[in-house]
């Protein structure tokens, strides 16, 4: 196989089915700037020094995005379409694919690029907006370093009108990252963040405290380790729990056992993102506020 060597990669997960959404809100324009979230993404990863995109999609929208966003796209931009197909699992295991519906998860979402990806990449959900500056702070990490990174925001600016969030809270040691907890229906009490922690107690969370909003700096290496964990989760998988393959967990085991660390980088900008499309309208008229001034 012929491997084309990229300074920098984007990988952007645009697989799911969007259930909450009541569609694909991965291809759902904003009204006003005439494209998708996603491509705003892209062209910001673009314009940080960015030369190849692989966007793992479902196979509902392939052709609306090959006829649609990718003739949208700089000519020079290398993009590869990847569908995370439910059968794409080790042969010993392909008596669970004809129970499961759902795709099995953003840690095999990933391992779909691994034939794909030969460098340092950044990883992005394609329906959230993540701020120009923050594609900035992860190309200019891997110039100068070999380790992980991810991009955190603060909390307090990632809550929603809509009601109660979820998060994974991050706990950072002299900017490194140790872990990342879920803190459930988070929402502003009182003056005061408040959320549930996985001990199902309500309780205060710090104003300054950063979320994980699922961008994050890796390279290549990391694809044996979701190889083996995805092994691992198919060999313990109860099809009548549908569980799935999540990518945080398989970043955390691997700082669990000292085996990679992750920079953490404060986001300079906000975080906007879409689960309903109650929301969409007021996502869209922030950005066309903050793109075109």
């Amino acid at each position: 196989m012929n491997i084309k060597k990229h300074d920098l990669s984007l990988v952007i997960l645009a697989g799911g089915l969007g259930s909450r959404f009541g569609g694909n809100k991965q291809i759902a324009e904003i009204s006003g700037l005439g494209c998708t979230i996603m491509e705003l993404s892209i062209a910001d990863a673009y314009a940080a020094g960015v030369t190849q995109v692989v966007i793992i999609i479902n196979q509902a929208v392939r052709s609306e995005i090959e006829q649609v966003i990718l003739p949208r796209l700089p000519l020079d931009l290398d993009v590869v379409l990847v569908e995370q197909r439910i059968d794409l699992v080790p042969v010993q295991f392909k008596a669970l694919v004809d129970e499961r519906v759902k795709p099995w998860g953003t840690g095999h979402a990933l391992l779909c690029a691994k034939q794909h990806v030969h460098n340092p990449f950044i990883v992005i959900t394609a329906d959230d907006y993540y701020g120009t500056s923050s594609f900035n702070l992860l190309a200019e990490h891997f110039k100068l370093h070999s380790d992980w990174a991810m991009v955190g925001y603060p909390i307090i600016n990632t809550l929603s009108d809509q009601g109660g969030v979820n998060r994974g809270v991050c706990k950072i040691q002299n900017n490194q990252l140790i872990n990342v907890i879920e803190f459930l229906n988070i929402s502003i009490e009182n003056n005061s963040l408040m959320g549930e922690n996985p001990q199902q107690q309500r309780v205060h969370i710090a104003d300054d405290a950063l979320g994980s909003m699922s961008f994050w700096g890796l390279t290549p290496s990391f694809f044996n380790r979701l190889e083996t964990g995805f092994d691992n989760f198919l060999q313990k998988y109860d099809n009548g729990v549908k569980m799935e393959y999540y990518l945080p967990d398989q970043i955390q085991q691997t700082i669990t056992n000292n085996q990679q660390s992750v920079t953490v980088y404060t986001a300079q900008e906000s975080w906007y993102g879409v689960t309903y499309k109650s929301e969409l309208q007021d996502v869209a008229s922030k950005l066309y506020e903050l793109r075109h001034g």
